[in-house]
């Protein structure tokens, strides 16, 4: 198989600090094309920019996750905006979006940080990658609201939410949650999202495929999602690869 985009990606994560160069050098080899790597802290920011400057083949975006909103610092939007701002491999602003999975987390707060860094990205002119677990509604309400151009990752949402997003001209990305045996609304989710609209990921080091599930993932791993999503769109899944690629240069006007 070739043609991979990994859409959502985290390298930066400690899980690899072991081994993280020789995974990247071979990934091209194992039919990997694309990877974009999604921020989630301040921190994250350099760190992504950095992998993607050794590496031709991977892009980055910067933002700031909902989990950590409560703990952001004041300044965030700037060094959110000073990272984007000049740095061709940069693409969109993510992972941004609201988390209402855990009691505690301040919603007020990742509210006004999930609408701060949508007005960010139509500054930008860039795309937005957005987090939504447990927080259905308020996402889809401040989609409705900004009408941003950007993608829903690692979907959880239900087959009528994924149509309404779709609606809104978004795309949706899937991750090896398709191939575990609980899968049914996820499988439910993709039947709704036309071709054009799909993107696939793994959220590495999270959402290992079936039959790697609960170790760590990579980007070569998306093999046996387009394996489950083409048995689904009832294509080839090359075809599928292919489609999904296609879309991700699209959606992050990679050339």
């Amino acid at each position: 198989m070739n043609n991979i985009f990994d859409t959502h990606a985290h390298y930066a994560d400690h899980a690899f600090d072991s081994d993280r160069t020789e995974i990247l050098r071979a990934l091209p080899e194992k039919g990997v094309r694309y990877v974009m790597l999604a921020s989630s802290t301040v921190e994250d920011i350099p760190e992504n920019a950095a992998i993607a400057e050794e590496y031709g083949y991977i892009f980055s975006a910067a933002g700031v996750h909902p989990e950590v909103a409560d703990s952001t610092p004041a300044d965030y939007l700037d060094t959110v905006r000073n990272a984007i701002t000049g740095n061709s491999k940069m693409k969109a602003v993510g992972e941004i979006g609201l988390d209402y999975h855990y009691d505690g987390y301040d919603r007020g707060k990742q509210i006004k940080l999930f609408r701060e860094q949508i007005e960010l990205a139509k500054e930008l002119d860039l795309p937005i990658i957005v987090h939504s677990r447990d927080a259905c509604q308020d996402t889809v309400d401040i989609l409705r609201e900004y009408k941003p151009r950007g993608v829903v990752h690692c979907f959880s949402g239900s087959a009528e939410t994924a149509a309404e997003i779709v609606s809104l001209g978004m795309y949706i990305g899937f991750t090896g949650v398709l191939t575990f045996n609980n899968a049914k609304k996820a499988i439910r989710a993709l039947e709704a999202v036309p071709l054009e609209r799909l993107l696939l990921e793994t959220d590495c080091p999270y959402m290992a495929p079936v039959p790697f599930r609960g170790k760590r993932c990579d980007s070569s791993m998306i093999a046996f999602t387009a394996e489950k999503a083409a048995e689904i769109k009832q294509i080839p899944v090359q075809e599928l690869l292919d489609i999904t690629c296609r879309n991700g240069m699209e959606f992050y006007d990679i050339h």
